[in-house]
C-alpha cells in the first residue's frame, strides 16, 4: 500500500502522517514513512539546496530537475525497495507536488513535468492520496509559526513565495484531486489535529479490514 500526503504549506501533512505512523505500528502494519524532498541521504543534500531562502534566483527548470533527481534516488533506494518487501509506504508529498508547484505554479511544461515523473518512479504510482486543503492564509501562518519554533529560518524559499502563488498551488492540487478522484481523498485541512486523524482512518478502515488488520 502506498499512501502519499499532499497540501500546501502549512497544512499538517506532516503531523498527520506521523500520527498515522503511529496508528498503524499499533496494529503491527509493516511500514515505511519517508518525505519528499530528502528521503535518502542525496536526498537530503538537494533539499537544503531546494529550500534554502538564498536561492531566490534558481531557475524553474533547474528547480524542477532538482525535484525529479530526488525523486528518482528515492524510489530507486527506498520507495521501491519497501513495496517490494510488501511494506506500506507513507510517503510526504510525491508527483502531484511537482505537478502542483512546478507546473500550476511555476507555469512549467506539464508534458516535460509526466514524462520526467514517469521515467523516475518507474510506474510506481500511489494507491491512495490525501489531500489536506486549507485556506493559503492559515496554511502560511501555521507554517511560519512552525519555522519559527523549530529554528528552520534559511530553509523557508517557498514559504516566502506571494500569497498568489501559493493559491495557485492550491487550485492546482484541488483540480488535480476532481480529476482522479478515486485516489484522492480531500481532507478539511483547517479542522482540529484530532479530528483530521479521525477522518484519515475512517477513510482506511476499509483497506484495513480488506487486509485482515484489526481495526
Amino acid at each position: 500500500m502506498f499512501i502519499t500526503f499532499e497540501g500546501i504549506e502549512g497544512c499538517g501533512k506532516t503531523t498527520q502522517i506521523k500520527r498515522l505512523e503511529n496508528g498503524l505500528r499499533r496494529k503491527n502494519i509493516p511500514l515505511m514513512r519517508t518525505l519528499e524532498p530528502g528521503g535518502t541521504t542525496i536526498g537530503h543534500t538537494i533539499r537544503r539546496i531546494l529550500l534554502d531562502s538564498n536561492h531566490k534566483n534558481l531557475s524553474p527548470l533547474a528547480e524542477l530537475i532538482l525535484y525529479e533527481a530526488d525523486r528518482a534516488q528515492h524510489v530507486e533506494e527506498v520507495i521501491k525497495p519497501a513495496l517490494d518487501k510488501g511494506q506500506w509506504v507513507l510517503c510526504d508529498r510525491f508527483c502531484d507536488a511537482t505537478v502542483a508547484y512546478q507546473g500550476f505554479a511555476r507555469g512549467m511544461d506539464m508534458v516535460l513535468i509526466r514524462t520526467l515523473n514517469d521515467a523516475v518512479t518507474r510506474g510506481i504510482r500511489p494507491d491512495l492520496t490525501f489531500l489536506l486543503d486549507c485556506p493559503v492564509e492559515i496554511g502560511l501562518e501555521r507554517a511560519r509559526t512552525r519555522n519559527r519554533d523549530h529554528a528552520q529560518k534559511g530553509q523557508d524559499r517557498f514559504e516566502q513565495e506571494r500569497l498568489a502563488f501559493h493559491r495557485v498551488v492550491r487550485r492546482g492540487y484541488l483540480e488535480l484531486a476532481s480529476k482522479e478522484d478515486k485516489r484522492f481523498v480531500i481532507i478539511d485541512a483547517a479542522l482540529t489535529e484530532d479530528r483530521v486523524e479521525e477522518e484519515i482512518f475512517r477513510v482506511l478502515t476499509p483497506y484495513l479490514v480488506n487486509n485482515h488488520y484489526d481495526i
